[in-house]
């Protein structure tokens, strides 16, 4: 198997879920979004589509490993704390972006979002800057 095999399986799905999701709920797949609408609201409505979404990220990698019989995401190398301070910061930066790289970069990006194009630039110089600090500074 190709080592490209997996990510364009990966990329097909990631985009064929927002689609999906835009012309069944006429919704975005931003993951901050459904995340948080479901736990502002666990009784809304629409608690059905936001719980199985979630449901298919947390299961994909268990699919993937049934199928290729390898685990594909590995043990975390970062410490429980860093995890957690992560995370944190995270959803800190989800919320005054407006939403999260699944949102912006995926969806946004693909209606040609003038505010996503902004907030995907300054993703991708943060998480260059964090690599390039992490490995070549600290």
């Amino acid at each position: 198997m190709t080592p490209y095999l997996l990510p364009l399986v990966g990329g097909l799905l990631i985009g064929a879920s927002a689609v999906m999701l835009m012309a069944l709920n006429g919704r975005i797949a931003g993951i901050s979004g459904i995340a948080a609408g479901l736990a502002r609201s666990p009784l809304a409505p629409d608690t059905r589509w936001r719980i199985a979404f979630l449901a298919g990220l947390l299961l994909g990698p268990l699919v993937a490993m049934a199928l290729t019989g390898r685990n594909l995401i590995g043990v975390p190398t970062a410490t429980p704390a860093v995890l957690v301070i992560a995370g944190l910061l995270t959803g800190v930066g989800t919320a005054l972006g407006g939403g999260c790289t699944s949102g912006h970069g995926v969806c946004g990006m693909a209606r040609l979002s003038p505010r996503s194009l902004v907030a995907t630039l300054v993703f991708m110089v943060v998480a260059i800057a964090t690599v390039f600090v992490t490995r070549h500074v600290i």
